[in-house]
């Protein structure tokens, strides 16, 4: 009986630890996990047929780092496939914005799709900024795939202090 107790509580521990893990995985993924909605120029892809005849993808992981040092915050994020015109990034509070569409463009010949898993359309990336910033002093740049946006750090607020008398 000693030995049934002992695989219970083992078994228990067990699926404690992969609940926590898999809970852990959820929220570092969480905020990299982004929806993509179809919209007027990019929803080509929809009529797309494959061989399993599957719908193209709405969600897709944009990868992005969040770098700090003293005197900036610099965001990375993949976003292979488009051009710089295509992004809209705005701050607002402490939160960081990017918008952007992702355009499917077919390929010519008589061919057709085997694999369509690429996600295309409007989206919406949103990055809580760990500091404040100057907004004024924002720079982004797109090269191969990767949007980098740097923002200035704004100096901390000094404290004063004074002594307050009791009456």
């Amino acid at each position: 009986m000693r030995i049934l107790e002992d695989l219970k509580q083992d078994m228990e521990e067990i699926w404690e630890s992969a609940t926590e893990g898999w809970r852990r995985l959820r929220q570092q993924a969480a905020g990299a996990l982004t929806r993509f909605k179809p919209g007027d120029k990019a929803s080509a892809a929809a009529g797309v047929r494959n061989d399993f005849d599957l719908p193209s993808p709405n969600w897709a992981l944009l990868a992005g780092d969040v770098f700090e040092d003293s005197k900036k915050i610099v965001i990375r994020l993949e976003v292979p496939g488009m051009e710089k015109g295509d992004f809209d990034i705005e701050v607002r509070d402490d939160v960081l914005i990017v918008r952007g569409e992702k355009r499917f463009e077919s390929e010519s010949g008589d061919g057709r799709y085997r694999v369509l898993q690429c996600a295309y359309g409007s989206f919406s990336r949103t990055i809580p900024l760990p500091a404040p910033i100057i907004v004024d002093q924002g720079n982004a740049t797109y090269h191969n795939g990767v949007l980098k946006i740097e923002l200035a750090k704004a100096k901390p607020a000094k404290t004063r202090e004074a002594q307050i008398k009791v009456s």
